[in-house]
């Protein structure tokens, strides 16, 4: 299979044929560099796959092999886990370690990122299984289409229900269900015409009025958000159990009255259940978490001031989600154990060693990412898939107009990029983002009341519009 086959079918490959090597070549179609990251989260991987041809008495005893990635930001440590995650089709959640409190602060606890790793497994399984019933849901929906637009004449009031209960109003029935047959009997023939019609496509523009659900309690204030998270409770679930299901009245063409009745048919041939189990089941076994800014979370020379007075707690809690505990959530309980962690950080003011030394043997694998040189920013403005190059050409394309870069100018934008990241904070990549900005800023502007066919960049036209901004020493003048 070639390298566009690869990238371009990446969650139809068999699992088998997911080796090192060709994860390694799939991530270099989107990060460039970074060969040890690339292979340790390869080999993690495919360990994985390894795991499930165990038996199972061995196979729960296997780990996961954590990753620690260091290195400066805009380097691609956060694309790297989300590209395997993508390639893998694995439930994936990047949290920052700042967002985290000890237990008795104010703020989330360590346990909710396994809740939005498990809301993630849940919208992936929830989309598969809509993609699979979406047959028999607009069948549905066109029979309640037919339904919608064929006319009723208006029904009797029949005798209400708490009567027959108590055997009242026999005669009333039998006469209220000779009118109910008369109201819903419809000429099979009119009926076969209006569904041939609705196939074909003929009726698409015309208008209907169609029944649509809505939530029964949209608009009630309900608890706050970090009181239902704690406990991983859904109160608009509980409640939408008990109270009943609403319907409105809706007036629309039939085009888009099909893809909503479509979908809402599509719901109702989901089983929760099975959803939820197989949700459940991907999270523990298949489930990515990015545990971004690690470092931030490191006490500054061990000192105990308040601003780092719970870091070490956030640490202390952390600690027990990695090696692997149960976690209650609205879908039911959740092992980490075999939930692959990858953290990342910076690590400019404090260094791995830092972390307490139970949290360290949990990252058994640590890569070091490199600074991105010159040839390394180049390579990101024109290899990677939808580049950044290809991205404002395909823009200014919009306008009618052709934007090309020669290659002196490419070379001179990276050259820019890499001084400037060498002489004042390194971003990393994400230096092209503001020097492509400013660098075309003026074409952006202008380009819809001067329109032009071909708009060539050079390199004189790069040190002109770039050369004053790279020279400028004044650093807030570079802060994103």
């Amino acid at each position: 299979m070639s390298e566009m086959n690869l990238a371009g079918k990446a969650a139809e490959l068999p699992p088998d044929s997911l080796t090192p090597s060709r994860v390694v070549e799939y991530l270099d179609r989107y990060i460039v560099g970074q060969e040890k990251a690339k292979r340790a989260v390869a080999v993690a991987l495919r360990n994985r796959l390894r795991r499930k041809k165990l038996p199972a008495e061995m196979a729960r005893e296997i780990s996961p092999k954590n990753i620690l990635m260091v290195g400066p930001t805009g380097v691609g440590k956060t694309e790297i886990a989300r590209r395997l995650a993508s390639l893998v089709q694995a439930p994936f959640v990047k949290v920052e370690a700042t967002k985290f409190t000890e237990v008795g602060y104010v703020g989330r606890d360590v346990e909710s990122m396994v809740r939005d790793l498990v809301e993630s497994a849940v919208a992936m399984v929830r989309k598969r299984m809509l993609s699979d019933v979406q047959e028999p849901a607009r069948q549905r929906a066109e029979q309640r289409l037919v339904d919608a637009m064929l006319p009723r004449s208006d029904r009797r009031i029949s005798v209400p229900d708490i009567m027959r209960v108590f055997g009242g109003g026999g005669e009333a029935q039998d006469s209220d269900e000779d009118h109910r047959s008369e109201d819903v009997l419809r000429s099979e023939a009119t009926r076969g015409k209006f569904l041939t019609m609705l196939k074909e496509g003929r009726l698409e523009d015309r208008e209907v009025d169609v029944d649509v659900s809505e939530s029964s309690i949209v608009g009630i204030p309900l608890l706050g958000a970090s009181g239902m998270d704690s406990m991983g409770i859904n109160l608009s679930e509980v409640l939408g159990g008990m109270l009943p299901k609403k319907s409105k009245k809706r007036r629309m063409k039939v085009s888009e009255a099909r893809r909503v009745l479509t979908a809402e048919e599509a719901e109702k041939l989901i089983d929760t259940e099975a959803l939820s189990q197989e949700a459940l089941e991907k999270t523990q076994e298949d489930g990515i978490v990015f545990l971004d800014e690690i470092d931030k979370i490191v006490a500054k020379g061990g000192g105990s001031s308040s601003p780092d007075v719970s870091r070490e707690g956030v640490q202390r809690d952390l600690l027990p989600i990695v090696e692997g505990s149960s976690v209650q959530t609205r879908y039911g309980l959740v092992k980490t154990d075999h939930i692959l962690f990858i953290a990342a950080g910076a690590f400019s003011g404090v260094k791995p060693s830092d972390l307490i030394p139970e949290l360290q043997g949990r990252f058994p694998i640590r890569v070091e990412l490199q600074p991105l040189s010159w040839e390394n920013l180049r390579q990101i403005l024109t290899e990677p898939e939808n580049s950044l190059l290809k991205q404002y050409a395909a823009l200014i394309a919009t306008e009618g107009t052709t934007l090309r870069f020669s290659e002196d100018a490419i070379r001179e934008i990276a050259v820019l990029a890499s001084k400037m990241n060498a002489e004042m904070e390194d971003i990393g990549a994400r230096r092209l983002h503001t020097m492509l900005e400013q660098l075309l800023e003026e074409i952006s502007f202008s380009v819809c009341d001067e329109p032009k066919e071909v708009i060539d960049i050079d390199e004189n036209f790069v040190r002109n519009r770039l050369n004053c901004l790279a020279e400028n020493r004044d650093i807030r003048r570079y802060l994103l």
